[in-house]
């Protein structure tokens, strides 16, 4: 079953319910202005853009290496184990751009609905200097170690 893809021209388009002084920010920390949401409104769209054309030329050299892997008449063994590998390869970059591109799409709609820089795990205040280092975060810093020490 295929998901909806949705583009970051969509997710930046949508209506914005939250204004900049709305979200979360740690204690001690200034309130986001409207320029700051632009600017990761901005920086995220791009990258979405970006992974956006990055999966569609990784989709269309696998697809020539797919069309190529047929045609191994008087390839050996090296030839054809080498074309296996940049196939794999390949799948794994497009594999890696996807799931980026979902987090930033998935950012873009946290923004839009006002839960940018909250945790989803304990609902506090990510942190807007976190927020801004990395735009995709959905876990605060505490939160994230603890994930990172599960087995």
């Amino acid at each position: 079953m295929a998901a909806k893809k949705t583009t970051a021209d969509e997710s930046a388009t949508a209506v914005s319910t939250a204004r900049a002084g709305d979200l979360a920010v740690r204690t001690g920390e200034d309130p986001w202005t409207e320029e700051e949401v632009a600017a990761a409104r901005s920086a995220l769209t791009a990258e979405a853009d970006r992974l956006g054309a990055e999966i569609a030329a990784s989709e269309a050299a696998i697809a020539g290496l797919m069309r190529d892997s047929g045609d191994g008449a008087g390839d050996d063994q090296a030839d054809t184990g080498s074309k296996n590998v940049t196939r794999e390869h390949e799948m794994a970059l497009a594999s890696n751009a996807r799931e980026m591109l979902y987090q930033t799409e998935r950012a873009l709609r946290r923004l839009e609905a006002g839960t940018y820089g909250l945790c989803e795990t304990c609902g506090n205040a990510i942190g807007k200097a976190r927020m801004q280092a990395f735009p995709r975060a959905t876990l605060c810093v505490d939160c994230k170690q603890k994930q990172e020490r599960r087995p």
